[in-house]
């Protein structure tokens, strides 16, 4: 159990540092989307290890990743300036 925490924990890390170094104009300072990473890795891990047990442990790992991206992809920032315009134009 020990492993498959470290093992999310280094899948969400690397999955924030693809996002950091890819969208890093869109993203917030990079201690907060390394956090964010590792701990939705961790959560999703926490899920799916408690909804399916401790013996499916490539699905848990899935799980992890799957929450992790579900996390990091609330920081995203719109990419340019939103264009609103008012009713009465």
């Amino acid at each position: 159990m020990i492993l498959e925490a470290l093992g999310s924990a280094l899948l969400g890390l690397a999955l924030a540092w693809t996002a950091a170094n890819r969208l890093s104009h869109r993203l917030p300072a990079r201690p907060l989307v390394y956090s964010t990473g590792v701990a939705g890795a961790l959560f999703g891990d926490f899920i799916t290890h408690t909804a399916l047990d401790a013996a499916a442990v490539p699905l848990s790992l899935l799980g992890a990743l799957i929450v992790s991206t579900a996390s990091l992809s609330l920081l995203l920032r719109p990419n340019g300036r939103l264009r609103r315009r008012s009713v009465t134009v």
